[in-house]
């Protein structure tokens, strides 16, 4: 059995580092490096992985060995690639033999493979949007897999659902695994019961989910209020940097605080009178609102999310009531940026940088640490 202590990452797209992050959180891997196009983003992962080599740039423009050089990594010293390569990266896949290592077309995803060809790491993850499986009619995802199998990866893919790892938020994301030589596969089994639909078909054979009959054993998906409700209440605009103390915290607010004595981003966005004015009306979508009060938007725009449910999956403007579902069940706001990191499942210690729009669309980009922790505790098996 593969069991080496303390395996080294690159994280490639690293972003805010969530997914890392998740496979730190099982005390067997560590963050070498992280390499993203954004320095905001790169700020944030610096802050919370402080020992690893950080790189602000584009994939496309570094050869295996100039990154080698830079990072002082060598292929002896990584067990596992990981990366969320921008779906951009898939429009022009050419077969892998033809690829050359600095040629400019190279893809985002094309270089991701070359680095995992060039570092022959024990595993390497890649996670991307559920679009991917049908883009061009399923045939980018097989190539991509033809592509690592040629470099020697035995690799597999599932859609997998964060709300069936104890995340409260829908989120689904398709997760491929590669490992290396002809060795089996090992997905993680959901550790939470949740009964909604899924963006793929209902029996799609690589969908993970949970069944009314076999998993009602398993502990209830993690629902919005479980996950924040130790906040103060808050009226727009307003800020608080205390926790709630006439109440007791649930299991996961607990492992969310850890010992942090100071509430930090727990600020609402300062509506407009008219935005109140909607907000004080809204319902479950945009069809609660009174007839005229908008006059346009998504069916999902100007909504609550529910309480008593995990939420829906939050966006890069989670704070912006017109662009989403994202006002808070009882309140009338949008959420705070420390709500979305609860629902994101950021511990409250973790360290965001920048300004405050840039710090949402961190929380709201980023790839929940609990989807990556059940994943790095699969490969570990």
């Amino acid at each position: 059995p593969f069991t080496l202590k303390n395996m080294n990452i690159i994280d490639i797209f690293c972003g805010t580092g969530g997914f890392s992050t998740g496979f730190e959180a099982t005390g067997e891997f560590k963050v070498k490096v992280g390499l993203d196009v954004l320095g905001d983003r790169l700020k944030t992962f610096k802050a919370n992985h402080q020992f690893a080599c950080v790189i602000e740039g584009d994939i496309r423009k570094y050869s295996p060995n100039t990154f080698s050089k830079i990072t002082g990594m060598a292929p002896s010293d990584i067990d596992v690639v990981i990366g969320s390569p921008p779906c951009q990266g898939f429009s022009s896949i050419r077969p892998f033999r033809s690829l050359t290592v600095d040629d400019p077309r190279n893809t985002l995803f094309e270089s991701f493979a070359l680095l995992v060809q060039f570092y022959q790491p024990q595993f390497f993850v890649l996670e991307n949007v559920v679009g991917l499986i049908t883009h061009q009619q399923g045939k980018t995802i097989q190539q991509m897999i033809e592509t690592f199998e040629t470099v020697g990866y035995k690799t597999d893919w599932r859609i997998m659902n964060a709300v069936n790892y104890g995340l409260p938020q829908k989120r689904e994301r398709v997760i491929m695994i590669g490992r290396r030589g002809a060795s089996s596969i090992v997905f993680p089994q959901p550790t939470h019961f949740f009964e909604g639909r899924s963006m793929a078909p209902l029996n799609h054979p690589k969908l993970i989910r949970t069944y009314p009959l076999m998993d009602s054993k398993l502990p209830p998906a993690i629902s919005v209020m479980d996950a924040i409700h130790d906040l103060p209440n808050l009226k727009s605009g307003e800020e608080s940097k205390h926790y709630r103390t006439d109440i007791s915290p649930t299991p996961f607010e607990w492992v969310r605080r850890k010992n942090v004595q100071k509430l930090t981003l727990h600020k609402s966005t300062a509506h407009s009178s008219k935005m109140l004015e909607i907000i004080k009306h809204a319902g479950s979508n945009i069809a609660a609102l009174p007839p005229g009060m908008v006059e346009s938007g998504f069916s999902t725009s100007y909504s609550r999310i529910e309480a008593n449910e995990p939420s829906v999956t939050l966006t890069v403007n989670f704070v912006h009531p017109a662009s989403n579902k994202c006002i808070h069940p009882y309140q009338d706001r949008a959420l705070t940026p420390r709500e979305g990191a609860r629902l994101q499942g950021f511990d409250d210690d973790y360290i965001f940088k920048g300004n405050r729009s840039q710090i949402v669309k961190q929380i709201g980009n980023a790839l929940p640490p609990l989807l990556g922790r059940a994943i790095a505790t699969a490969l570990l098996d």
